[in-house]
Protein backbone atom coordinates (compact mmCIF):
# COMPACT_ATOMS: atom_id res chain seq x y z
CA UNK A 1 0.00 0.00 0.00
CA UNK A 2 1.22 3.50 -0.66
CA UNK A 3 1.84 6.09 2.15
CA UNK A 4 -0.78 8.64 2.88
CA UNK A 5 -0.20 11.86 4.20
CA UNK A 6 -3.09 12.38 5.70
CA UNK A 7 -6.44 10.43 6.64
CA UNK A 8 -8.69 12.23 3.45
CA UNK A 9 -5.91 11.02 0.92
CA UNK A 10 -6.18 7.21 2.81
CA UNK A 11 -10.00 7.68 2.70
CA UNK A 12 -9.70 8.61 -1.07
CA UNK A 13 -7.63 5.54 -2.01
CA UNK A 14 -10.67 2.83 -0.23
CA UNK A 15 -13.30 4.85 -1.88
CA UNK A 16 -15.39 3.50 -4.96
CA UNK A 17 -13.52 0.98 -5.76
CA UNK A 18 -10.79 2.86 -7.13
CA UNK A 19 -9.31 -0.26 -9.62
CA UNK A 20 -5.56 0.97 -9.19
CA UNK A 21 -5.13 -0.66 -6.34
CA UNK A 22 -3.43 -3.96 -7.42
CA UNK A 23 -1.88 -4.54 -10.54
CA UNK A 24 -1.34 -8.48 -10.57
CA UNK A 25 -2.85 -10.48 -13.12
CA UNK A 26 -5.15 -13.29 -12.09
CA UNK A 27 -4.81 -15.95 -14.37
CA UNK A 28 -7.67 -17.43 -13.11
CA UNK A 29 -7.62 -20.02 -16.57
CA UNK A 30 -4.03 -21.26 -15.56
CA UNK A 31 -4.96 -21.82 -12.26
CA UNK A 32 -7.89 -21.89 -10.09
CA UNK A 33 -5.75 -21.25 -6.92
CA UNK A 34 -5.23 -17.78 -8.13
CA UNK A 35 -8.57 -16.81 -8.03
CA UNK A 36 -9.96 -14.41 -5.48
CA UNK A 37 -11.75 -16.15 -2.76
CA UNK A 38 -14.72 -14.87 -1.37
CA UNK A 39 -16.86 -15.13 1.58
CA UNK A 40 -20.84 -13.30 1.63
CA UNK A 41 -21.94 -11.94 4.54
CA UNK A 42 -26.00 -11.73 3.93
CA UNK A 43 -27.85 -14.22 1.65
CA UNK A 44 -30.59 -11.93 0.91
CA UNK A 45 -31.38 -10.16 -2.55
CA UNK A 46 -28.09 -8.84 -3.67
CA UNK A 47 -26.17 -11.44 -1.73
CA UNK A 48 -27.47 -14.31 -3.64
CA UNK A 49 -27.33 -12.70 -6.46
CA UNK A 50 -23.29 -11.98 -5.98
CA UNK A 51 -23.43 -15.71 -5.06
CA UNK A 52 -25.40 -16.79 -8.22
CA UNK A 53 -22.77 -14.37 -10.35
CA UNK A 54 -19.66 -15.78 -9.24
CA UNK A 55 -21.11 -19.76 -9.62
CA UNK A 56 -21.97 -18.87 -13.18
CA UNK A 57 -18.84 -17.51 -13.79
CA UNK A 58 -19.53 -13.50 -14.88
CA UNK A 59 -17.37 -13.10 -11.56
CA UNK A 60 -14.01 -14.47 -11.93
CA UNK A 61 -13.57 -15.58 -8.35
CA UNK A 62 -13.99 -18.64 -5.92
CA UNK A 63 -16.94 -18.49 -3.47
CA UNK A 64 -15.52 -20.04 0.00
CA UNK A 65 -18.40 -19.16 2.14
CA UNK A 66 -21.46 -18.07 3.04
CA UNK A 67 -23.08 -16.82 6.38
CA UNK A 68 -26.72 -14.86 7.39
CA UNK A 69 -28.07 -14.68 10.77
CA UNK A 70 -31.21 -17.22 9.30
CA UNK A 71 -29.38 -20.04 8.14
CA UNK A 72 -32.09 -21.55 6.34
CA UNK A 73 -31.49 -18.34 4.14
CA UNK A 74 -28.30 -19.60 3.25
CA UNK A 75 -28.82 -22.98 3.05
CA UNK A 76 -31.26 -22.22 0.68
CA UNK A 77 -28.54 -20.06 -1.40
CA UNK A 78 -26.20 -22.54 -1.30
CA UNK A 79 -28.59 -25.18 -2.80
CA UNK A 80 -28.94 -22.89 -5.55
CA UNK A 81 -25.48 -23.13 -6.84
CA UNK A 82 -23.27 -25.49 -9.13
CA UNK A 83 -20.18 -25.11 -6.78
CA UNK A 84 -21.14 -25.90 -3.03
CA UNK A 85 -19.44 -23.42 -0.56
CA UNK A 86 -19.26 -23.53 2.88
CA UNK A 87 -22.60 -22.75 5.11
CA UNK A 88 -21.29 -21.19 8.55
CA UNK A 89 -23.18 -21.89 10.97
CA UNK A 90 -21.54 -18.66 13.19
CA UNK A 91 -19.88 -15.94 11.93
CA UNK A 92 -16.92 -17.09 14.21
CA UNK A 93 -16.59 -20.28 11.74
CA UNK A 94 -16.91 -17.61 8.55
CA UNK A 95 -14.44 -15.26 9.50
CA UNK A 96 -11.58 -18.65 10.52
CA UNK A 97 -11.80 -19.82 6.39
CA UNK A 98 -9.15 -18.17 4.10
CA UNK A 99 -11.01 -15.28 2.11
CA UNK A 100 -9.58 -12.77 0.10
CA UNK A 101 -12.79 -10.21 0.27
CA UNK A 102 -15.51 -10.42 2.40
CA UNK A 103 -18.63 -9.07 0.90
CA UNK A 104 -21.01 -7.39 3.16
CA UNK A 105 -24.81 -7.57 2.00
CA UNK A 106 -26.58 -7.77 5.22
CA UNK A 107 -27.26 -4.51 6.60
CA UNK A 108 -25.94 -1.47 8.27
CA UNK A 109 -26.10 -3.54 11.70
CA UNK A 110 -23.95 -5.90 10.02
CA UNK A 111 -21.30 -3.93 9.36
CA UNK A 112 -21.22 -2.33 13.14
CA UNK A 113 -21.12 -5.32 14.29
CA UNK A 114 -18.71 -7.43 12.35
CA UNK A 115 -16.66 -4.88 9.63
CA UNK A 116 -13.70 -4.47 11.95
CA UNK A 117 -13.08 -8.07 12.38
CA UNK A 118 -13.49 -8.64 8.85
CA UNK A 119 -10.01 -6.30 8.72
CA UNK A 120 -8.48 -7.85 11.63
CA UNK A 121 -8.68 -10.64 9.99
CA UNK A 122 -6.54 -9.85 7.10
CA UNK A 123 -9.59 -10.03 5.03
CA UNK A 124 -10.20 -7.26 2.07
CA UNK A 125 -13.92 -5.87 2.49
CA UNK A 126 -16.25 -5.02 0.61
CA UNK A 127 -19.34 -2.91 2.26
CA UNK A 128 -22.69 -2.97 0.42
CA UNK A 129 -24.64 -0.78 3.63
CA UNK A 130 -22.81 2.30 2.70
CA UNK A 131 -25.16 3.98 5.25
CA UNK A 132 -23.54 2.61 7.76
CA UNK A 133 -20.14 4.68 7.19
CA UNK A 134 -21.65 8.04 8.04
CA UNK A 135 -21.10 7.37 11.79
CA UNK A 136 -17.96 9.49 11.78
CA UNK A 137 -16.38 7.02 14.52
CA UNK A 138 -17.09 3.70 12.80
CA UNK A 139 -15.71 5.65 9.30
CA UNK A 140 -12.62 6.56 11.17
CA UNK A 141 -11.90 3.18 12.96
CA UNK A 142 -12.16 1.19 9.75
CA UNK A 143 -9.96 3.50 7.60
CA UNK A 144 -7.67 3.30 10.78
CA UNK A 145 -7.51 -0.72 10.89
CA UNK A 146 -7.58 -0.85 6.66
CA UNK A 147 -4.24 1.18 7.15
CA UNK A 148 -2.83 -1.17 9.89
CA UNK A 149 -3.50 -4.26 8.26
CA UNK A 150 -3.11 -3.41 4.96
CA UNK A 151 -6.03 -4.00 4.26
CA UNK A 152 -8.93 -2.51 1.57
CA UNK A 153 -12.01 -1.30 1.55
CA UNK A 154 -14.63 -1.12 -1.33
CA UNK A 155 -17.48 0.84 -1.69
CA UNK A 156 -19.88 0.28 -4.58
CA UNK A 157 -21.52 3.30 -5.88
CA UNK A 158 -25.17 1.76 -5.79
CA UNK A 159 -28.16 2.84 -7.41
CA UNK A 160 -26.94 5.92 -8.60
CA UNK A 161 -24.51 7.56 -11.01
CA UNK A 162 -22.62 10.48 -10.99
CA UNK A 163 -20.30 9.58 -8.07
CA UNK A 164 -17.14 9.76 -10.10
CA UNK A 165 -17.75 13.53 -11.11
CA UNK A 166 -19.07 14.26 -7.52
CA UNK A 167 -16.01 12.99 -6.04
CA UNK A 168 -13.70 15.02 -8.43
CA UNK A 169 -15.14 18.43 -7.46
CA UNK A 170 -16.20 17.71 -3.65
CA UNK A 171 -13.46 20.96 -2.79
CA UNK A 172 -15.52 22.78 -4.71
CA UNK A 173 -19.10 21.73 -3.92
CA UNK A 174 -21.39 24.33 -1.59
CA UNK A 175 -24.28 21.98 -1.87
CA UNK A 176 -25.76 18.45 -2.56
CA UNK A 177 -29.31 17.49 -2.50
CA UNK A 178 -30.74 13.79 -2.90
CA UNK A 179 -34.48 13.38 -3.82
CA UNK A 180 -35.46 9.88 -4.01
CA UNK A 181 -39.01 8.82 -5.17
CA UNK A 182 -40.29 5.13 -4.43
CA UNK A 183 -43.51 3.53 -4.35
CA UNK A 184 -44.96 3.12 -0.76
CA UNK A 185 -44.51 -0.48 -1.09
CA UNK A 186 -40.86 0.55 -1.22
CA UNK A 187 -40.77 2.13 1.65
CA UNK A 188 -42.45 -0.13 4.04
CA UNK A 189 -41.01 -0.76 7.36
CA UNK A 190 -38.80 2.05 7.75
CA UNK A 191 -37.60 3.18 11.21
CA UNK A 192 -39.22 6.15 10.12
CA UNK A 193 -42.66 5.25 10.53
CA UNK A 194 -42.67 3.94 13.87
CA UNK A 195 -42.19 7.77 15.08
CA UNK A 196 -44.32 9.47 12.19
CA UNK A 197 -47.55 7.99 11.98
CA UNK A 198 -47.74 8.37 7.77
CA UNK A 199 -50.58 5.69 6.66
CA UNK A 200 -48.32 4.96 3.70
CA UNK A 201 -50.91 2.74 1.70
CA UNK A 202 -53.91 5.52 1.61
CA UNK A 203 -51.42 8.05 0.08
CA UNK A 204 -52.95 8.57 -3.21
CA UNK A 205 -50.62 11.00 -4.53
CA UNK A 206 -46.60 12.27 -4.86
CA UNK A 207 -46.10 13.16 -0.85
CA UNK A 208 -42.50 13.88 0.50
CA UNK A 209 -42.37 11.82 3.53
CA UNK A 210 -38.71 12.84 4.87
CA UNK A 211 -36.40 16.23 4.44
CA UNK A 212 -33.17 16.35 6.57
CA UNK A 213 -29.80 15.30 6.79
CA UNK A 214 -28.21 12.18 5.29
CA UNK A 215 -26.97 10.92 8.18
CA UNK A 216 -30.18 10.73 10.05
CA UNK A 217 -31.62 9.41 6.85
CA UNK A 218 -29.60 6.53 6.47
CA UNK A 219 -30.52 5.20 10.41
CA UNK A 220 -34.16 6.29 9.16
CA UNK A 221 -34.62 4.50 6.13
CA UNK A 222 -31.81 1.89 6.54
CA UNK A 223 -32.92 -0.16 3.64
CA UNK A 224 -33.98 2.47 1.48
CA UNK A 225 -31.11 5.17 1.15
CA UNK A 226 -27.54 3.86 1.53
CA UNK A 227 -27.53 5.71 -1.70
CA UNK A 228 -27.45 8.86 0.44
CA UNK A 229 -24.26 7.35 2.18
CA UNK A 230 -22.36 6.89 -1.27
CA UNK A 231 -23.15 10.52 -2.16
CA UNK A 232 -22.16 11.63 0.94
CA UNK A 233 -18.81 10.03 1.38
CA UNK A 234 -18.21 11.35 -2.33
CA UNK A 235 -19.13 14.16 -1.53
CA UNK A 236 -19.70 17.07 1.40
CA UNK A 237 -20.66 14.86 4.08
CA UNK A 238 -23.42 13.26 5.69
CA UNK A 239 -24.48 16.55 7.71
CA UNK A 240 -24.48 19.01 4.87
CA UNK A 241 -25.83 16.36 2.38
CA UNK A 242 -29.53 17.07 1.79
CA UNK A 243 -31.85 14.09 1.48
CA UNK A 244 -35.63 14.15 0.61
CA UNK A 245 -37.51 11.17 0.30
CA UNK A 246 -40.93 11.36 -2.03
CA UNK A 247 -43.22 8.51 -2.34
CA UNK A 248 -45.74 8.30 -5.19
CA UNK A 249 -48.18 5.33 -5.17
CA UNK A 250 -48.13 5.62 -9.32
CA UNK A 251 -44.45 5.11 -9.62
CA UNK A 252 -43.22 2.00 -11.04
CA UNK A 253 -39.29 2.50 -10.15
CA UNK A 254 -37.01 4.04 -7.98
CA UNK A 255 -35.53 7.17 -9.02
CA UNK A 256 -32.57 9.11 -7.20
CA UNK A 257 -32.16 12.70 -8.53
CA UNK A 258 -28.77 14.46 -7.93
CA UNK A 259 -28.45 18.21 -7.47
CA UNK A 260 -24.98 19.91 -7.02
CA UNK A 261 -23.89 23.29 -7.09
CA UNK A 262 -20.66 24.88 -6.45
CA UNK A 263 -18.14 27.18 -7.62
CA UNK A 264 -17.73 24.00 -10.24
CA UNK A 265 -21.17 24.82 -11.71
CA UNK A 266 -23.85 22.77 -11.30
CA UNK A 267 -24.99 18.73 -11.77
CA UNK A 268 -28.14 17.44 -12.62
CA UNK A 269 -28.54 13.74 -12.30
CA UNK A 270 -31.62 11.32 -12.30
CA UNK A 271 -31.69 7.35 -12.56
CA UNK A 272 -34.69 5.57 -12.66
CA UNK A 273 -34.27 1.93 -11.50
CA UNK A 274 -36.57 -0.72 -11.99
CA UNK A 275 -36.84 -2.37 -8.61
CA UNK A 276 -35.42 -5.79 -7.89
CA UNK A 277 -38.00 -8.72 -8.80
CA UNK A 278 -37.55 -10.03 -5.06
CA UNK A 279 -37.45 -6.79 -2.99
CA UNK A 280 -38.75 -3.72 -4.22
CA UNK A 281 -36.86 -1.57 -1.80
CA UNK A 282 -33.41 -2.32 -3.43
CA UNK A 283 -32.99 -1.31 -7.23
CA UNK A 284 -31.91 -3.70 -9.87
CA UNK A 285 -29.19 -1.01 -10.41
CA UNK A 286 -27.54 -1.40 -6.92
CA UNK A 287 -27.40 -5.46 -7.52
CA UNK A 288 -25.75 -4.70 -11.31
CA UNK A 289 -23.28 -2.26 -9.42
CA UNK A 290 -22.44 -4.79 -6.77
CA UNK A 291 -21.89 -7.47 -9.49
CA UNK A 292 -19.51 -4.72 -11.39
CA UNK A 293 -17.71 -3.72 -8.32
CA UNK A 294 -16.73 -7.48 -7.22
CA UNK A 295 -15.98 -8.45 -11.15
CA UNK A 296 -13.59 -5.17 -11.24
CA UNK A 297 -11.88 -6.35 -8.52
CA UNK A 298 -11.19 -9.72 -8.76
CA UNK A 299 -9.88 -8.88 -12.71
CA UNK A 300 -8.14 -5.44 -12.06
CA UNK A 301 -6.38 -5.12 -15.65
CA UNK A 302 -8.56 -2.48 -16.49
CA UNK A 303 -10.00 0.57 -15.02
CA UNK A 304 -12.28 2.87 -16.33
CA UNK A 305 -13.33 6.09 -14.21
CA UNK A 306 -11.65 8.44 -11.61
Amino acid sequence: MPPFRSAANLQLYHVFRNCNYDKRYIHYKQQDTKLKKIGILGCGTIGSELALAIDSRKIDAKLIALFDLYQDTANTLAKKLKIRPIVARSFEEFIANEMDIIVEAASQDAVRKYARFVLENNHDLMIMSIGALLDSNLHDDLINLAEKHDRRIYFPTGAIAGIDAVRSVKHLLKEVTLTTTKSPKGLEGALYFKTHKIALRKIKKPKIVYEGKAEDAVKLFPANVNVAGALSLAGIGGKKTKVRIVADPKTKVNTHEITAKGSFGEMHLQVKNIPSPTNPKTSYLAILSAIECLRSICDDRVSIGT
